[in-house]
């Protein structure tokens, strides 16, 4: 009898591979990091990490391997700056990194914290030593959001999650300047009932160009008697017309099984915000806040995943 489900992140034995422990300076949790690979190899990982006040700032991790030996800057490399960004007022959170081959600069989409609640914010950046903030690009209630690495009829593209109660659904929405947003478009709901991901969705990393499509993790949130579970999904869109879905898978592929996975400052997360590929294109690493505590590592494929949306997909209902 065969009863095991397919596997396609593979956790890392050094897990977690990044902790408060680890941190040069006092900290409450490491979690929740964007990801990339800089021009020598070396991977950067954008933290995301919460003080003894519950206020979130970023702060620069490099490793020449991506698993250890990790070098964490001194003092945090993004602060909120409530000041100028008035609604930086309570800190920001969740991080996600786009190289614009363009501009030659990267792109950090995240989370700023104001008094009325979660807003998308944008910032530029060549070193990720200084930055050029752009803002809020969009109000509250909004966050999930990351930023296309290519424009589409001019426009640059971004996925973000807007809640409108009870239910969070992903939208694309485009811009010609990354300041000026609209055609506003809902590119995949929340299922309904009780499936994995009903009633609240919203993206995990950036996008993954493939020649098949955009191949999209996304993060599903169940609500349970014993409170929240969120676990990871696929979906494919079209690449010339990237809010398309084509497919959608119809189970989790990834979800919080291990102690530092299901107990911590919050139980029962994963929620991946970064990835490398490694140079055969193929090798996915996963960076992961675990219970908004720690960081994870988990290895997979981009073709398995591919292979496995093609045999799991479910019904998409185009919109």
């Amino acid at each position: 009898m065969n009863n095991q489900h397919t596997e396609l992140f593979y956790r890392h034995k050094r897990n977690p591979i990044l902790s408060a422990a680890n941190w040069p300076y006092p900290v409450n949790s490491i979690f929740n990091p964007a990801a990339t690979l800089l021009p020598d190899g070396t991977t950067l990982l954008l933290c995301r990490v919460e003080d003894r006040r519950g206020h979130s700032h970023f702060t620069v991790a490099r490793s020449d391997n991506g698993v250890d030996d990790w070098r964490i800057e001194s003092r945090p490399t993004l602060l909120a700056d409530p000041e100028h960004f008035p609604e930086e007022v309570w800190g920001i959170e969740d991080p996600r990194i786009t190289y614009l081959s363009e501009l030659g600069k990267y792109v950090v989409v995240y989370t700023a914290f104001s008094r009325d609640g979660p807003g998308v914010s944008l910032a530029l950046t060549e070193d990720f030593h200084t930055f050029e903030r752009y803002g809020v690009i969009m109000s509250p209630e909004d966050k999930d959001a990351a930023l296309l690495p290519r424009r589409f009829g001019g426009q640059w593209a971004l996925i973000h999650r807007p809640v409108s109660a009870p239910r969070a659904h992903m939208w694309m929405s485009f811009s010609p300047d990354l300041h000026h947003w609209g055609n506003h478009k809902l590119m995949l709901e929340a299922r309904r009932g009780a499936w994995w991901d009903a009633n609240k969705i919203g993206l995990s990393p950036p996008p993954i160009e493939t020649a098949q499509g955009w191949l999209v993790i996304y993060h599903g949130v169940r609500q349970t008697a014993s409170g929240s579970i969120y676990r990871l999904g696929l979906a494919l869109f079209d690449l010339q017309a990237p809010e398309r879905c084509i497919k959608r898978g119809d189970e989790w592929i990834f979800g919080p099984q291990e102690v530092y996975e299901q107990r911590g400052d919050v139980d029962n997360v994963v929620f991946p915000c970064g990835y490398t590929i490694a140079p055969d294109g193929d090798t996915i690493h996963l960076y992961y806040g675990a219970a908004d505590t720690s960081i994870g590592l988990a290895t997979g494929s981009v073709r398995a995943m591919l292979e496995w949306l093609e045999q799991h997909r479910a019904e998409v209902r185009l919109i």
